[in-house]
């Protein structure tokens, strides 16, 4: 069953330009001009990746994907954003609102087809054994899922998959550029610092004092380390 891409861009020759080259590489596209419907859509039956717009009629690309990031049941569909807006600030805006990669106008069709390949692949269910549990925090491989104290905690897929790799590989230092290979591969908009931006997100969601952390250690000089208390080990 080909995958589905939920696609938003009002330019219509521009959507139907995405639309053929993605259908051709084998995936189902939904269209669409404006935002209305999209979110919608989305929560009955959610798609295996947004292609969004930002400057788009009835609102604004990086509300929805705000709004994305902020359901529980379309968190972790990755996001590309494709769009004319290529000053660096907007790049950073849009990795911190919860993309996974940005895409400028004009665009190669190739290029474009290539990249949503390697968002997809990067989210894949991953393949280490299936729950991680520590003290209050369980990590569910299988599912893609983050629990603390027993509840349920939203993240994107970008931030799971970086929590669950420095998690399994506790006491090892890892730098920001080992992290983008381990984590992002081959997304070229992110920036050694845009791991920064994602190690503050999940400090939020795992530590009781994100400012003092227990489990996510910064080395300084030297990048990240997860450390997991000695007794919840035992």
């Amino acid at each position: 069953m080909s995958q589905t891409i939920f696609v938003l861009e009002d330019d219509a020759d521009i959507s139907r330009l995405v639309q053929y080259h993605l259908e051709s590489a084998g995936f189902t596209v939904r269209p669409y001009l404006a935002i209305n419907q999209i979110l919608t859509d989305a929560e009955r039956q959610p798609p295996a990746l947004f292609l969004l717009d930002i400057m788009v009629p009835g609102g604004d690309g990086l509300d929805l994907c705000r709004r994305l990031r902020q359901n529980p049941t379309l968190s972790v569909v990755p996001i590309i954003f494709l769009t004319a807006r290529a000053a660096e600030n907007d790049r950073v805006h849009g990795l911190e609102m919860g993309a996974d990669d940005y895409i400028t106008k004009p665009f190669a069709t190739r290029e474009l087809v290539a990249r949503v390949k390697a968002v997809l692949r990067r989210f894949e269910r991953p393949s280490s054994p299936s729950v991680l549990k520590f003290e209050n925090v369980e990590i569910d491989a299988s599912a893609m899922q983050l629990r603390v104290n027993g509840e349920l905690v939203t993240t994107t897929a970008t931030e799971f998959r970086l929590l669950d790799y420095l998690a399994r590989h506790p006491g090892r230092v890892f730098s920001r550029d080992h992290l983008l290979d381990a984590v992002w591969g081959d997304a070229r908009f992110v920036t050694p610092r845009s791991v920064d931006v994602y190690v503050r997100r999940i400090r939020e969601k795992i530590e009781a004092d994100a400012e003092t952390p227990r489990y996510l250690k910064t080395m300084r000089g030297a990048g990240y380390r997860f450390e997991i208390p000695k007794a919840a080990q035992a």
